[in-house]
């Protein structure tokens, strides 16, 4: 496991230093299709411009399930000094997508090398997450008429949380959390719950105070203002 483990690791900070914005991650793309074709699977590249979706069989059943990843990086200069660092000025894997693909990877290979299971699993990796584009993008370029899915599973990495904790923690992120915001004429109660719950884009404007990307030049996850900080004091 530790073999597995460091593959993961290499392919995660090469990743890391090669981010590309959304609908332009044709490196990337190319480097995902380049592992899953060494691990024998049907590999399908160009969904929604620059996805990929590879399919992996096993048995007779019918039944079919879908593992999604993001693989589209950020606005932000990197500063860490890493020596993965990104590599392209301006652009960095600051949400994690870098992670989010290496792990579909690593569950594309322990499938194709131990396939007990009964059925198809499609395994799709996503552009264009952050704008919000690339979902639509591939729905629209057939995704699941040219290879349809019972289910669809996703999941997001948070990094503060332990290890263990992750059976018991699959949308983290969702702390239960209440925020005012400031309205013309009024406050609005804002909840968060715990536990996995469906999202979409519905825009809106508040007014916050802390560091963050806006709220001030200092580095931060755009979800979680308040828990960012400034480097320099």
């Amino acid at each position: 496991m530790s073999e597995f483990n460091e593959l993961l690791t290499q392919w995660r900070r090469h990743l890391h230093q090669h981010p590309e914005l959304a609908l332009n991650e044709k490196q990337t793309s190319a480097f995902v299709a380049a592992r899953l074709r060494e691990m024998g699977l049907d590999v399908c590249e160009g969904v929604g411009k620059t996805g990929v979706v590879a399919t992996l069989t096993a048995g007779t059943g019918g039944r079919t399930i879908g593992l999604r990843a993001d693989m589209d990086a950020i606005v932000l200069q990197e500063e860490t000094c890493l020596p993965y660092q990104s590599q392209n000025p301006g652009v960095m894997h600051g949400c994690g997508h870098d992670g989010h693909t290496a792990t579909l990877l690593g569950a594309a290979k322990l499938l194709s090398e131990t396939p007990n299971f009964n059925g198809t699993v499609r395994f799709v990796f996503q552009p264009g997450e952050e704008p919000g584009i690339g979902a639509k993008a591939m729905i629209e370029d057939g995704l699941f008429e040219r290879f349809p899915m019972d289910e669809m599973y996703g999941a997001h990495n948070n990094p503060r949380y332990p290890i263990e904790l992750a059976d018991h923690a699959l949308y983290p992120a969702a702390r239960l959390r209440r925020l005012t915001l400031e309205h013309k004429r009024f406050p609005i109660p804002f909840h968060r719950r715990h536990g996995p719950i469906g999202q979409c884009r519905c825009p809106f404007s508040f007014r916050c105070s802390g560091y963050g990307p806006a709220v001030s030049a200092s580095p931060g996850q755009s979800s979680l203002h308040e828990e960012a900080f400034d480097p320099c004091k």
